[in-house]
Order: C-alpha cells, then sequence, then structure tokens
C-alpha cells in the first residue's frame, strides 16, 4: 500500500540540493507526482505530491535528518490523491492579471473569487520592472474552477471590477484543468 503526502522545503538555495532531496525520496521508494520549486528571495523553496510505500513513510523524517540540520525546515503531511471528479461540472478558467505592483492585488482577487465561490487551482505571480520607466510591474496566472451553475459571465464581470479597483488588467479565458 502507498501513503500521499505533501512534502515542502525552505531553506538556502545551493547547487544540488533538489537532487539531494529527490535521491533521498528515491531511496525510500518514493515517486514525485507534482512539483513547483522556486528561488524566492534568498530562499529556495520545494512544493510536491509524493507518494511512498506507507512502511516507508514513519522512516521519512530520519532520511532527511541532515537537511534540518543545514537549516532547512521540513515539512510532510499526509493526504490523497485528488479525486477524480472531485468537482463534478466545475468549469476551468484561466486568469491573467497584469499592472503597476503594489500592495493588495493577490488579495482583491483572492478575494473576488472567493466571495463568487471558484476555487484557486493554481497561482503564479511575479514582478519585473518596465523597460524603460522601471516601474515595478505585477503578473499573475491562476486557474480556478468555476461551479457549474457560475458559468454565466456574471463572475468575470465582477472580477473585472476587482482588478479595476486594483488598476490591473484581468484576462479571463476558458482553459484546460491541468
Amino acid at each position: 500500500m502507498r501513503t500521499t503526502f505533501v512534502f515542502t522545503l525552505t531553506g538556502p538555495d545551493r547547487v544540488g540540493i533538489v537532487e539531494e532531496v529527490t535521491e533521498t525520496l528515491l531511496g525510500l521508494g518514493a515517486n514525485v507526482e507534482t512539483s513547483r520549486m522556486a528561488h524566492l528571495g534568498g530562499a529556495f523553496a520545494m512544493l510536491m505530491l509524493v507518494t511512498m510505500p506507507a512502511e516507508q513513510f514513519a522512516s521519512l523524517d530520519e532520511a532527511l535528518g541532515h537537511l534540518v540540520e543545514q537549516g532547512y525546515k521540513v515539512t510532510a503531511s499526509e493526504t490523497g490523491p485528488l479525486a477524480e471528479g472531485a468537482t463534478p461540472g466545475w468549469v476551468p478558467y484561466r486568469i491573467q492579471v497584469s499592472g503597476a505592483d503594489h500592495e493588495g492585488i493577490i488579495h482583491n482577487i483572492a478575494r473576488g473569487l472567493s466571495r463568487q465561490g471558484i476555487n484557486i487551482e493554481s497561482m503564479d505571480t511575479g514582478t519585473s520592472r518596465a523597460p524603460i520607466s522601471g516601474t515595478q510591474l505585477f503578473s499573475m496566472n491562476a486557474l480556478v474552477m468555476v461551479p457549474a451553475e457560475l458559468a454565466s459571465t456574471d463572475w468575470i464581470a465582477a472580477l473585472k471590477e476587482a482588478g479595476d479597483r486594483s488598476n490591473v488588467d484581468v484576462l479571463v479565458t476558458p482553459a484546460e484543468r491541468d
């Protein structure tokens, strides 16, 4: 029998950290199903959905203990795989947000979605400098699942209004589920 868990690691970025973590997991018979990894500020962060033999899960803390000793924060939280059809009839949409960076953009968009009963499946955000002015620009790319009863455009208009209040552009397009 296999167990499924969400694995996170945050700490100093260095060459070889991904190899070291995945080698340790592989040695325990684990498989990385899905992952996101990023250099954020001066730190490196890993977020992975992992499956492994249930009897090996108890060995995980000991196997990764050397990383904790090096200053990494490591967590493993048991979960289950996403059940197929967990959101029957829900419709996937891609949301792209862009504009001048300022506090509260993510919160305002997330609040607009939450108040409509829309679930965020994944979200990536970032900032960059405008080529000529050097103004800090914000970008967001999100995949959301919309309940079938909201599939009309009313929620899109409400979300675009939230974007207007945040002075950012919001583009919503139908999507395939990742």
